[in-house]
């Protein structure tokens, strides 16, 4: 049978194998609010908050809200990949399809991991390519005086062991704050996590971190009985990258404040080996990609803990 190629942009399917490869590895794909994208850039409302004032008297003139009405900015980023596939492993429809979902899924991963990396734990500015997102780890090292927020006030750095104290500290910065909300909480913390927090227990004696327990959803794992999402990505990197090497990174926070923009894709195409780019070496050409944004709407919704030393 000739071989198959493709002239346009095909999106994945929702349920199909790359989506719920990349849904499955992704903590920054589930978590945030979704913002649609129908331009590359996008000003989205911060959603600072609102001061409540009482009620109001009969004639007499309402209490004017003294919060700064300020935004933050989505850029779409293209995230994707060319990936060579030989011409003679495309010469039948069964071989076509394994071979291209093979490649799709393994993109699907390292693509999972990267975008979380990106979002969470890169420590430089971005530039609009190796570092496309300011990272929640970025954004707590920053003071941001549009919402009163000071540089590392809502980090904890340790270097020894992983303590109750550091734990309760972080999720304590969030119970405290103006942005603690149950339904909206989240951790998110890289799995080496799970080892540092096995066996803490609180004054009880009970366990402050429980696994395979159904708390929310499809989520199986708990911390002080706010669910827990796990992400490769969660590691401090130079730049945005699938395998960042840095200090493991737990998170916790309000949901509701951070922004994903959902522009295109997943999708793909595919250019056949008998022309173009591809005509000397028989090798055909699939493209995979995505268009994201992403932003932190509010540094105070966030706490973090940073493992600096085992």
């Amino acid at each position: 049978m000739a071989r198959q190629t493709f002239e346009s942009w095909i999106p994945e399917e929702y349920g199909g194998p790359v989506i719920t490869k990349i849904t499955a590895t992704s903590a920054m794909e589930r978590l945030p609010r979704v913002e649609p994208m129908g331009t590359d850039t996008k000003h989205v409302p911060r959603s600072g908050g609102m001061s409540f004032a009482g009620a109001v008297g009969k004639g007499v003139a309402y209490t004017e809200d003294a919060s700064t009405n300020d935004e933050v900015l989505l850029t779409a980023r293209k995230l994707g990949k060319v990936m060579r596939v030989a011409d003679e492993d495309l010469k039948d429809t069964a071989s076509l399809v394994n071979i291209i979902q093979t490649k799709q899924l393994d993109w699907a991963r390292s693509y999972a991991i990267g975008f979380d990396n990106a979002c969470l734990g890169v420590t430089a500015a971005e530039n609009g390519t190796t570092i496309p997102f300011t990272s929640l780890y970025k954004a707590l090292s920053t003071s941001n005086s549009a919402v009163g927020y000071t540089a590392d006030a809502n980090i904890i750095k340790t270097a020894g062991a992983l303590t109750y104290t550091d734990l309760s500290t972080v999720v304590g910065t969030i119970e405290t704050g103006a942005f603690w909300a149950d339904s909206d909480l989240a951790v998110i913390a890289h799995p080496a996590f799970r080892a540092l927090m096995r066996g803490l227990v609180g004054s009880d004696g009970r366990p402050i971190f429980t696994e395979n327990q159904s708390v929310q959803n499809d989520t199986v794992d708990a911390l002080f009985g706010i669910p827990v999402v796990w992400s490769l990505g969660a590691k401090t990197h130079a730049t945005a990258t699938d395998s960042p090497t840095g200090n493991p990174l737990l998170f916790v926070g309000n949901t509701s404040y951070l922004i994903k923009g959902d522009r295109s894709g997943p999708e793909y195409v595919l250019a056949g080996a008998d022309s173009g780019a591809a005509f000397l070496t028989d090798e055909a050409l699939l493209k995979v990609r995505t268009r994201r944004g992403f932003a932190v709407a509010n540094e105070n919704a966030w706490a973090a803990i940073e493992i600096t030393a085992s």
